[in-house]
């Protein structure tokens, strides 16, 4: 079964950058699309950011479009989101997923499975 574990959160202050990585095990990552979601204090959950499965496709949500880059090593069967120019409202929990993938869809921002932990990132001035 495909487990994941998120990495790289911190404290930065807003204008910073950060670089979290999911890594997976169990499993080849490859076969996945993947996405990172977010959960901010009295908020719902937010899909983030998705990479389909060969990283040919990326989505990104409005909120951290320009901001946020993901991408994939499959070799290191780990997926990875940049994030740079934080601001205070990017302050969450974040999470990786496996998402689900047709032809149509190469990967969602919409719902997962096999959740990670979770990493805290907190920015503040």
């Amino acid at each position: 079964q495909l487990q994941l574990v998120e990495s790289g959160g911190g404290s930065v202050q807003p204008g910073g950058s950060l670089r979290l990585s999911c890594a997976a095990s169990g499993v080849t990552l490859e076969n996945f699309a993947i996405g990172w979601f977010r959960t901010a204090p009295g908020k719902e959950r937010e899909g983030v950011s998705c990479i389909s499965s060969g990283g040919q496709t990326t989505k990104y949500a409005d909120s951290v479009k320009g901001r946020f880059i993901i991408s994939r090593d499959n070799a290191r069967n780990t997926v990875f989101l940049q994030m740079e120019s934080l601001e205070s409202e990017d302050t969450a929990i974040y999470y990786c997923a496996q998402v689900p993938a047709t032809i149509e869809a190469p990967c969602v921002m919409y719902a997962g499975r096999n959740w990670g932990q979770g990493t805290q990132v907190t920015v503040s001035s």
